[in-house]
């Protein structure tokens, strides 16, 4: 157990010092002191199904966005049951702003997931009705401040980047939601570093699907969306895309865009993660008992280690196992400070860790249940070999 505990302790400490910094929260948008002289025109693509519940929180904000240039709003609502396109009309009818156009294309052929179908969808309308020179691709839960768009745009060309996303900051209210959401991010950031992402000649690519802003070109030179229509997890295959096709692409986290999403319960919560945490470890059950382990490892081992170490009064034992949980904690602060949440909750994390264990393995028994990937009412099978399922 010492030597485990010292192997715990050694790989907190060069995660500390060579994981990119993935816990620091100051990687924001690039700020250069300068707009464009001259604004471009802005398509925003949203991807909505069964999304009338959240769409009065989210919508009215990208019609209301004081944009220079021109920019419209295109609405896809994929097969909604709900009335989300009807809701979307009034919602425009009533508050005005922005042009809205609602539109919606049929469910998705075979190879397709639904969300990128109606992004294909979405893009394609853009193109036809306004050239427009970036794209906002947005989900139907992201709300935006008034100048989200302009910081967006502002940030893309005067940094010369051909992707700019955003980490949008989810909704942290219930005692599970402060429980899991900052983690969830956290573990995002450590596994996707933000810093190696936007480092130039990087493999390392990764975006958050809420709030990603991309050139027209980029994304006609990548291929996207076809090329990544099979994609499950589809913000990281976007990135790798464009990566491949030689964009330049920025990831940060937000403070000009909000989930409104509610995730109240931990079944929610659960669902949000368990529903795509295996396509994360493409469908590999050697990945998935080499994350188990690295899980356990790394964030059950040093608190186990600590509090055995003292009862049993195996000090040694104890030291190294609350060194390990001592730096595990700090790293943990500056997300809870991002999210405004109480501190003492950083302890805790390896019992939030155990519980993002436990949600993989759920994941990978749902998926050999036939039920995985799951979302909406439709269930999408492991995908063929692509191009975006290789590593980062």
């Amino acid at each position: 157990m010492i030597v485990v505990a010292g192997v715990a302790l050694g790989a907190w400490v060069w995660l500390l010092a060579g994981q990119g910094g993935f816990w620091r929260t100051d990687v924001r948008l690039p700020r250069t002191g300068g707009e464009p002289q001259e604004w471009p025109d802005v398509a925003v693509v949203v991807p909505a199904r069964d999304e009338a519940d959240v769409l009065p929180m989210s919508l009215p904000s990208l019609l209301a966005q004081e944009y220079p240039g021109k920019a419209a709003v295109f609405l896809v609502d994929d097969g909604s049951s709900d009335g989300t396109g009807d809701v979307a009309r009034a919602l425009h009818a009533a508050g005005g702003g922005l042009p809205l156009t609602v539109t919606s294309p049929g469910e998705p052929p075979a190879g397709w997931t639904g969300k990128l179908w109606a992004v294909r969808h979405g893009i394609a309308q853009a193109r036809d009705q306004t050239g427009a020179e970036f794209l906002l691709l947005t989900d139907a839960d992201i709300a935006h401040r008034p100048d989200s768009l302009r910081a967006l745009v502002a940030a893309a060309t005067t940094a010369d980047l051909d992707m700019v996303s955003q980490m949008a900051r989810l909704r942290v209210t219930t005692g599970w939601e402060r429980l899991i959401v900052p983690a969830f991010v956290y573990f995002f950031a450590q596994l996707y570093p933000f810093r190696w992402i936007n480092r130039a000649g990087s493999r390392t690519a990764a975006a958050a699907g809420g709030c990603v802003l991309l050139r027209s070109s980029t994304a006609a030179a990548a291929g996207v969306p076809d090329v990544i229509r099979q994609s499950v997890i589809d913000d990281v295959a976007l990135s790798r895309a464009v990566k491949r096709s030689g964009g330049r692409i920025w990831l940060g986290l937000a403070d000009r865009v909000d989930s409104v999403r509610p995730y109240p319960g931990l079944g929610e919560l659960w669902r949000m993660v368990s529903r795509s945490a295996y396509a994360q470890l493409r469908h590999n059950p050697a990945v998935l008992a080499g994350t188990v382990l690295g899980l356990a490892l790394i964030y059950l081992v040093p608190p186990a280690a600590a509090l055995g170490g003292a009862l049993a009064g195996a000090w040694p034992l104890a030291a190294l196992g609350l060194a390990a949980w001592a730096v595990m904690t700090g790293t943990y602060l500056p997300m809870l400070r991002y999210y405004r949440q109480p501190l003492w909750l950083a302890p805790l994390l390896p019992y939030t860790a155990a519980l993002y264990l436990l949600m993989t393995v759920d994941s990978a028994v749902q998926h050999y249940r036939g039920r995985g990937a799951a979302w909406k009412g439709r269930t999408y099978a492991r995908p063929d070999a692509q191009p975006d399922d290789t590593p980062a």
